[in-house]
């Protein structure tokens, strides 16, 4: 009877902590930390953090030039200028 009594312990035991490992959150430590690699990321790859509080205004080509030189970009991709052909040694012989 004592190893019944021993198997039958075991295994209520064996239960019991599987029926409590069910409700043990095993990731405290990981959901307090949520979300903090990809802001470390975003904060090393910022070139300038104080930047958005700059108001002075980028000194650069007034808005005509601007314009045109987007027109020009975009036309560059709807109709691409043909490649130059090379012709090496075709036709020319040389004898020596």
């Amino acid at each position: 009877m004592t190893s019944t009594h021993t198997l039958i312990r075991a295994a209520l035991c064996a239960a019991l902590s599987a029926a409590l490992a069910g409700c043990l959150s095993s990731t405290p430590h990981w959901d307090a930390t949520f979300g903090d690699s990809v802001n470390q990321i975003k904060e090393m790859q910022t070139l300038n953090p104080q930047g958005s509080a700059n108001t002075d205004p980028v000194a650069g080509i007034d808005g005509k030039a601007a314009v045109a030189a987007q027109k020009s970009y975009n036309k560059s991709f709807t109709a691409p200028s043909p490649a130059p052909t090379f012709t090496i040694g075709v036709g020319a012989s040389s004898s020596y």
